[in-house]
């Protein structure tokens, strides 16, 4: 199962980014080969339409959950028609890292 992870960077000690569509990083993490991929997020300064240029990312890669801060009111409904799952971590300070473990437990 693929999960992406929004980030503040592109190490497994950077944090959580709140954003979801206006991310720094998109970590996906691959929970049956616990490989890990840091993705530039390419709409992070976009005009418009950041979260959906972030969605495209993570379907392709085939991801099936997503795990950041918030979700923009548009992306919710988008989401839940590529029956992709959101979850929310409200906890700004929580490392990427810990996130796997959490996720391989």
């Amino acid at each position: 199962m693929k999960v992406a992870i929004t980030s503040t960077g592109n190490k497994e000690d950077s944090t959580i980014d709140q954003r979801f569509g206006r991310c720094a990083y998109l970590v996906i993490y691959d929970t049956v080969s616990k490989s890990v991929e840091y993705i530039p997020n390419p709409g992070k300064d976009a005009e418009e339409d950041a979260g959906p240029v972030c969605i495209q990312l993570a379907a392709s890669r085939n991801v099936i959950k997503i795990i950041s801060g918030e979700f923009g009111i548009k992306i919710k409904a988008l989401l839940d028609s590529m029956k992709v799952q959101m979850i929310m971590l409200k906890d700004p300070d929580i490392k990427i890292n810990e996130i796997i473990e959490m996720l391989n437990h």
